[in-house]
This record gives C-alpha cells, sequence and structure tokens, in this order.
C-alpha cells in the first residue's frame, strides 16, 4: 500500500469508532421532545397553582402541604428521565462535558428526592420548570446542526443563548435561589436537609455558570465564523476528516515526486 493509502485506511478505522450523524440526531431529537411535552406539562400543571405566581407559598403552611396528582406525576416523570439519562450516559454518544454532566445528572436525582422526602415539592416544580425551557432549544439546535440545517440551528442557538442566560442565570439565582436562601429561612424554622437542599441548588449555579462561559465561547467563534462551528456536548473525538488529511498529508517533496 502507498503511504496515501494508508493514511486513507486509518481515517476509515479512526471514523468506525465514532458514532454518526444520525445517531447523534436521534438522540438530540429524542431529548428535544422529551423536554418539549415536560415543560409543556409542568407550565399545563402549575398554572393554577398559587406558588407559581407567589414564591412565598413555597414555605406558607409548610410541612402541611398536600401533593395532587399532577403534581406527582410531573415529578416521577423528570425523576425518572434524569435516572435514565445517568444510567444511559455510559453508553450513549461521549460528551466533551461527561463528567460535569453527571455531576449534574447526580445532583438533579439528589435535589428531587431531598424535596419529595421533605415535602419541598413545591420549590422543587420550579426548579424542574426553569431549567427545562432552555434545553429544548439546546437540543433543537444541535438537531438541526446534525441534520445539516446550518441556517436553523444558527437561528435557534442564538434563541437558547438568550433563553438560558435568562433562566440559568436570572431567574434561577435571583429568584429561586435567593427565595430558598432569604426568605425560607424567614417564614420557616430551619432543617438539616434544608442546608444539603440549597447545597445542591448552588451546586447547579455554578455548573450553571461554567457552561455559560462554554456557550459564550461558542457563540463568539460562531459570530467570527459565520456560523456556529462548536457544539459545547459534542464528543471529543469530533475531528472530520479534512482536519486528519491537513495534518497528515503526503509532504511536498513526496507529492512531487508521485507528480514526476
Amino acid at each position: 500500500m502507498s503511504e496515501r493509502q494508508v493514511e486513507r485506511w486509518w481515517r476509515l478505522r479512526r471514523s468506525q469508532d465514532k458514532p454518526s450523524s444520525l445517531v447523534k440526531f436521534c438522540e438530540n431529537a429524542w431529548r428535544c421532545t422529551f423536554y418539549f411535552y415536560n415543560f409543556s406539562y409542568g407550565i399545563f400543571t402549575l398554572w393554577d397553582k398559587e406558588w407559581l405566581w407567589d414564591i412565598d407559598q413555597c414555605y406558607i403552611g409548610y410541612p402541611h402541604q398536600g401533593i395532587t396528582s399532577d403534581i406527582w406525576w410531573y415529578y416521577m416523570i423528570s425523576s425518572a428521565f434524569y435516572w435514565s439519562l445517568t444510567i444511559s450516559q455510559f453508553w450513549d454518544v461521549r460528551r466533551k462535558d461527561f463528567w460535569q454532566m453527571f455531576v449534574h445528572h447526580i445532583a438533579t436525582i439528589a435535589l428531587i428526592c431531598f424535596s419529595w422526602v421533605c415535602n419541598l415539592h413545591r420549590i422543587g416544580t420550579l426548579v424542574l420548570l426553569v431549567h427545562d425551557c432552555a434545553d429544548i432549544f439546546l437540543e433543537a439546535a444541535k438537531a438541526a446542526k446534525y441534520a445539516a440545517y446550518q441556517k436553523i440551528c444558527d437561528a435557534i442557538f442564538a434563541v437558547f443563548t438568550v433563553i438560558w442566560i435568562i433562566t440559568r442565570l436570572g431567574i434561577y439565582p435571583l429568584y429561586i435561589i435567593w427565595s430558598t436562601s432569604i426568605r425560607a429561612p424567614m417564614l420557616l424554622p430551619m432543617f438539616a436537609a434544608y442546608y444539603i437542599f440549597n447545597s445542591l441548588l448552588c451546586l447547579l449555579l455554578a455548573l450553571h455558570m461554567v457552561w455559560t462561559w462554554l456557550i459564550l465561547l461558542v457563540a463568539y467563534k460562531a459570530i467570527n465564523a459565520g456560523k456556529m462551528e462548536g457544539d459545547i456536548r459534542s464528543s471529543s473525538s469530533d475531528v472530520s476528516d479534512s482536519s486528519h488529511h491537513s495534518n497528515h498529508s503526503t509532504p511536498n517533496k513526496y507529492n512531487n515526486k508521485k507528480d514526476t
């Protein structure tokens, strides 16, 4: 085999270990569908709940706060989904932020369990609602990218960036964490599980800040390049064949000899 044939063989061999664009598209399309329906169900469920409009109602009357069937289903569906993400993450498409996502899933499951056991389901439903909103557009943008609809991907990614900043760095810390840290101690006596619950909320905020920095980097590169070329959760092995070709191209001397 010539040197060029060996290089081509190695590129094909490396590409066999990479997940195809169809596999990535199906994974993101499924998550986008779930987030859309779960967010819609959350809005439908919480629309007539008083704590959606007045967050102090999450603590007034605690711990004697009943759980309706719609809240029960909202919690169980969300909990099952995050358990499935935690388990399936080990054989799904490998992402760059694998361990950040793993910590995020564990913290989310712990929050769901703590809030359920301690009857803090009201504030828990608000946290779930805020988190599902931006994820719809993230998964939709990634699915559009894998489907080769670059302009649609860029438009959705721009919407996602705005919604992410508003919900994850605006509503979440300034409304929910402020409520759990400032208003909750004023309205009810504190207990040990509360501090664990609030620490997990702050851990999620720290992860949000890291991801926001990565999102802004992708947006900055997209503005310079004219399109969104990066994916903050793409697999670390996502390198195009053209880049492999450029890094391992045959020297000019060899090419000239071959041409001759």
